[in-house]
């Protein structure tokens, strides 16, 4: 049976990443925890992880979709062989390219 997955990343599984690796790490993820899940920064971090996880390129049928996001993050996180400062440039430019994204749009009245 399938679990119950995304097509992308989504807000609701960044708790399962807490525990995932040091204390850089957790801070970054327990700040996006207490954000709204349209925040620049919740947007930055999902967008890290669909890069690391390779969301992109995920079939719904794949052994990776079958066992859920929130597992396919965790062996991600598990496996990264760079440590948090890298984690984390990589969260800074998902930042810079959600906050170029949004500098783009009209803003709404």
């Amino acid at each position: 049976m399938y679990a119950k997955n995304e097509l992308m990343f989504p807000p609701s599984v960044i708790h399962s990443l807490r525990n995932q690796r040091g204390p850089e790490w957790q801070k970054l993820v327990e700040r996006v925890l207490t954000l709204e899940e349209d925040h620049p920064e919740t947007l930055a971090l999902c967008l890290t992880m669909i890069r690391l996880d390779g969301c992109i390129e995920c079939e719904t049928d794949s052994y990776r979709a079958m066992r859920g996001c929130s597992m396919c993050a965790t062996q991600t996180l598990r496996r990264h062989k760079g440590n948090d400062k890298d984690l984390l440039k990589l969260y800074k430019t998902a930042l810079k390219d959600v906050e170029g994204f949004l500098d783009t749009r009209p803003k709404r009245k």
